[in-house]
């Protein structure tokens, strides 16, 4: 026998499960809460293309086809939107929520289904203005490059290129701990705006292709994790 819902279960109940599995994407039809600062920058961080990240509709890890911009957890180990109150589980920008959260509906998600991975928005996109943090972006993201990063990670797993391989990846680490560094100490920009202009430090994201850093005394090398 089949069961029937009531119209009035068809309706938010307000139990916050939605939020609590992670801040939504944003879409272009987003950028004006970021623009008009609705949204700051330092509440997003930003999963970049190649990057291995869980879809959340397919339910699978598989590499990010373009930039992701996500509105932060509330920390690091807690994914939950940082906008959710969680005393009373209500949103706290709700009037200029993001579209992702207008059309969920827990009951029926193809609304969110279809706009999923479409029309993304992107930090060229946000930073088109700001020419000097647009090419940074940009050679970060060229020198940094995801695809690149799962080759030589492929590489060292399977012990080929000798030590080129994790040599060249070391070098990849390194650039982007100085380059964070150093765009904080002469622009003075706040920390926490790094999540989304670099991505998650590349030294913490090695783990996704199944590498580790080790360090033996002053040597420093990248091996397999397993």
């Amino acid at each position: 026998m089949s069961t029937v819902m009531h119209p009035s279960e068809y309706q938010c109940r307000r139990c916050g499960t939605c939020c609590c599995k992670g801040g939504p994407a944003l879409h272009v039809q987003d950028e004006t809460l970021v623009t008009s600062g609705k949204i700051l920058l330092k509440d997003l961080c930003t999963i970049r293309e190649g990057e291995p990240a869980f879809d959340n509709i397919r339910g699978v890890v598989s590499p990010a086809p373009s930039d992701i911009i996500k509105i932060k957890g509330v920390s690091d180990t807690d994914a939950t939107c940082r906008f959710l109150n969680q005393e009373t589980v209500g949103c706290t920008i709700y009037d200029h929520r993001p579209a992702e959260c207008r059309v969920l509906t827990c009951w029926d998600t193809q609304a969110i289904m279809m706009m999923y991975d479409q029309d993304r928005l992107t930090r060229s996109r946000l930073l088109s203005r700001l020419p000097g943090l647009f090419d940074l972006v940009g050679e970060h993201q060229h020198r940094c490059a995801y695809p690149r990063v799962a080759e030589l990670a492929t590489a060292i797993k399977n012990r080929k290129m000798g030590g080129t391989a994790a040599k060249e990846l070391l070098g990849m680490v390194r650039y982007d701990q100085s380059l964070r560094q150093v765009t904080v100490e002469r622009s003075r920009l706040d920390p926490s705006l790094l999540d989304f202009l670099f991505g998650r430090p590349l030294a913490e994201t090695l783990r996704r292709f199944q590498v580790k850093i080790i360090r033996n005394g002053p040597r420093i090398t990248i091996v397999p994790a397993f």
